[in-house]
């Protein structure tokens, strides 16, 4: 499989890419097959199953609720926000929903939607959809799993697209043709050294096998765009997030204390961390109340990289759009080698695959903008990872709330120093981004299942909930 970085971007809705973006997705998916191979109009009703942590964690991660919506035919890059509450409201109270909103059937969710302690074989994400005919056979039947970061597969390992997907590596013939092919750090490096390169002009002229390059920079600053946004609605909400907890939202009063209070800036040589922390706080409590964020590469993980990026183009000198693009690019090759050899998903391998993975991703990058070398993004981006091995995931209360909000705040931290740390030296290292990735998904087959989203562990089972 080849990936883009619009494939590790990807702009949706809270509060979760695998338990919320991915089974939309699927869902969506199942209800198109159904359709185009036997007709919506055989569809008596359909049963969907949820198993493993999709089980565990799905009601507190919004899986429930993006089931109904993606078998209505919502998309979660196209989906407004403001109108899934109502919408799941409506199917609730009517016990019916409209197959891609052209066929209505009963929905009766203690009946149609099962959840499921065990995990199939592929993914602890894993999801089975069933349509019936009126007699009660069924007709059609399909498994799907989320992979971490909204990327989805199906019982063959093959890759499911949002069908609202731009043109892209599953569109174009995989890899076939690529300038600049890569899969490892070993081989991204190598790419540079032969071509004199960056990683991002490595990224740029792979992505205009796809795109054009006016395109390419237009998508990038839609992904800024969104950060941006997600970042502004967070300094703007305040109340609580939606759960038992009632946790407070704390970002907007941050703001204002931050805005008001320069002198203090001025006495304290490290306010610009508040501010760093600020951002990521901002985003992940707009993604924890379901709002629009960007997978980065995963919706719990969606601060790291937006308050990273906005560290450089608050703080450092110099910066412009074409810093933006580089840091995107550049986060994304990191990126890329993580999906090729490990894993995004918090059900396999923890935290570490998420905030620890955005870490690295924007090391790299803030090491790019900063005026590093290939080998110096390179070591900022293993760096970050490296003190990031082992961090569990373990959501109080299934809800992306505690302690994954403060958790990335504390992962754009350990990126801004990782990239200090490699700045100051030539790039030569011992431990390779390679092998702490291969590191990373070792650690993650040997941590117990309870430490892998599924709030049987950890913080989940020593917090109270409410």
């Amino acid at each position: 499989m080849s990936v883009s970085v619009f494939d590790l971007f990807k702009i949706g809705v809270g509060p979760s890419s695998s338990h919320t973006v991915g089974p939309m997705i699927a869902a969506r998916q199942f209800a198109c097959h159904v359709r185009d191979t036997l007709g919506l109009a055989a569809v008596h009703h359909v049963t969907v199953e949820l198993f493993g942590s999709l089980s565990a964690t799905g009601v507190g991660h919004g899986t429930d609720k993006a089931v109904l919506l993606g078998l209505a035919g919502h998309e979660p890059d196209h989906i407004d926000p403001d109108q899934i509450q109502p919408a799941i409201a409506d199917i609730r109270i009517r016990q019916t929903l409209e197959l891609l909103g052209e066929h209505m059937v009963p929905f009766v969710e203690k009946e149609h939607l099962l959840f499921r302690r065990k995990s199939l074989p592929l993914h602890p994400n894993g999801m089975a959809f069933h349509a019936f005919d009126a007699q009660g056979n069924e007709i059609a039947a399909r498994e799907y799993y989320s992979v971490g970061g909204g990327f989805v597969i199906d019982a063959a390992g093959e890759r499911v697209l949002n069908s609202a997907a731009t043109a892209g590596p599953d569109a174009a013939g995989h890899a076939q043709g690529l300038p600049h092919p890569f899969r490892t750090g070993a081989e991204l490096l190598a790419q540079c050294q032969a071509t004199g390169l960056t990683p991002a002009q490595l990224m740029a002229a792979n992505e205009q096998h796809w795109r054009s390059a006016f395109e390419v920079r237009r998508q990038l600053m839609a992904i800024w765009k969104t950060m941006a946004g997600a970042v502004q609605r967070g300094c703007a909400s305040t109340g609580t997030l939606p759960g038992p907890m009632h946790v407070r939202r704390r970002a907007a009063e941050l703001h204002h204390k931050l805005s008001t209070q320069p002198e203090a800036a001025l006495r304290d040589p490290l306010s610009m961390l508040d501010w760093v922390n600020l951002y990521a706080m901002a985003v992940n409590e707009e993604n924890a109340a379901g709002g629009r964020v960007v997978t980065a590469p995963t919706n719990g993980a969606a601060g790291v990289i937006p308050a990273v990026l906005h560290y450089y183009v608050n703080f450092l000198p110099g910066a412009n759009e074409d810093g933006i693009a580089t840091f995107l690019l550049t986060a994304g090759a990191i990126g890329i080698i993580y999906k090729e050899n490990a894993s995004l998903s918090g059900a396999e391998v923890g935290c570490q695959g998420e905030v620890g993975v955005a870490c690295s991703m924007a090391a790299g990058a803030l090491a790019a903008v900063m005026g590093g070398s290939p080998e110096q993004i390179e070591n900022a981006a293993e760096i970050g990872m490296e003190h990031n091995l082992g961090m569990t995931c373990d959501p109080v209360g299934g809800l992306v709330q505690i302690p994954c909000i403060e958790r990335n705040a504390m992962g754009a931290i350990k990126a801004i120093n990782a990239a200090r740390m490699a700045l100051r030296g030539d790039g030569q290292h011992v431990v390779s981004l390679d092998k702490v990735i291969k590191t990373m998904m070792q650690t993650g087959a040997d941590m117990k299942v309870k430490y892998k989203e599924t709030s049987r562990g950890g913080l989940a089972v020593n917090v109270v909930e409410c």
